[in-house]
């Protein structure tokens, strides 16, 4: 019987044993986030061994409240996977998150009683109750919220967007294909899921090398291979400094100077639109690049952040340049920019009665 379960799921053996030792070698996850990645890999390892076993009895037509047993475990997996997904990649949502998944769980082990959900007739072949089809309303509905989450948390970048677009491909084919080729794509969905994983671990992996660990915003590095990709659709550079940063370093402490450039790209962050990109270019210094926008949305851009700020007990300078065509270098606008920030800085200053801060 192992051999037979190994035969069938190497591949996902393989891309499981990958994941894990990819997990242990990360530097850029915080221990609690591999945990959890961890605790997911053995679940869908379990999960795999549950199903190969589901399948064996079926084929023999023996131990039918066992292979009921199994049945509930495999429709109540989905949801808790998809739950266990979004309670990994978001840390604001807590143990509230499974309620769903453990209601359906709870359903389907009521169904191995009174068929409910599903149950076998005499041949032995699945019979689906008047709730057949809820284990996948459920999924699906985990399936949306996921994508939403993962969305609204993103760039709006290509680089973000693709291996989302992935994982919703993914989420949809097992949703759709058990209905397709039947029964046989629950011996392969273990695998699916497994590689969809690894997949999107893989581009974050990627995705966190291109980010500032402080603030969440893109860092120097993938700053300067923006600009080199397409220069002619940047058509403005918003400059952004935090006012009175070394102060509150002085008085304060430098976890208060932290949090202060935490919250202002917090700030930033939300008052992007579309096709905008924030950078963290060095201590207290923050470069927003727009693609392809208009005069108007660079100014409304502008508001936003001035309006966000505002909100908060900190102040920053801006400053902007804008090309019409994107014909001026990206060196002309950085410069453009920064002038008129430094100009705002120094009004900044002297309102404190203290001396301008430097350029760079």
């Amino acid at each position: 019987m192992i051999k037979d379960y190994i035969i069938q799921n190497w591949a996902l053996v393989l891309v499981l044993f990958a994941f894990a030792v990819s997990l242990k070698m990360t530097v850029f996850l915080d221990k609690r986030t591999i945990r959890r990645m961890l605790v997911m890999i053995v679940a869908v390892f379990l999960l795999s061994v549950s199903v190969f076993t589901e399948f064996r009895l079926a084929d023999s037509g023996t131990h039918q409240g066992l292979r009921l047993t199994l049945m509930a475990i495999r429709y109540s997996s989905t949801p808790f996977l998809i739950a266990m997904i979004v309670f990994t990649m978001v840390r604001r949502f807590r143990w509230f998150i499974f309620i769903p998944a453990m209601a359906m769980a709870a359903v389907n082990i009521v169904s191995i009683f009174n068929g409910v959900v599903f149950s076998l007739d005499e041949s032995h072949e699945l019979v689906r109750g008047p709730l057949g089809y809820f284990p996948y309303v459920m999924a699906g509905f985990y399936c949306v919220f996921v994508i939403y989450i993962l969305y609204a948390r993103s760039n709006k970048t290509a680089a973000e967007l693709i291996p989302i677009a992935f994982f919703c491909f993914t989420f949809l084919s097992d949703l759709i294909l058990p209905f397709v080729i039947g029964r046989y794509f629950s011996q392969v969905f273990c695998s699916t899921i497994s590689i969809a994983l690894f997949v999107y671990y893989v581009f974050s992996i990627l995705q966190l090398t291109k980010k500032d660990a402080l603030t969440g915003a893109l860092n120097r590095q993938a700053y300067y291979a923006d600009i080199e990709t397409d220069p002619a659709e940047i058509t403005a550079l918003v400059s952004l400094d935090l006012n009175g940063l070394k102060i509150i370093n002085d008085t304060e402490g430098h976890a208060a100077g932290d949090e202060a450039l935490t919250v202002l790209a917090v700030c930033f962050t939300r008052a992007l639109g579309r096709k905008q990109s924030l950078y963290r270019v060095g201590g207290d210094e923050f470069v927003i690049v727009c693609r392809k926008v208009s005069h108007i949305e660079v100014a409304q851009l502008v508001e936003r952040i001035e309006k966000n700020v505002a909100e908060t007990k900190y102040s920053c300078s801006i400053g902007y340049s804008y090309s019409i065509d994107g014909s001026k270098p990206i060196d002309t606008l950085l410069k453009e920019s920064d002038n008129m920030m430094y100009e705002e800085k120094a009004r900044y200053h002297k309102a404190l009665d203290l001396e301008p801060k430097k350029k760079r």
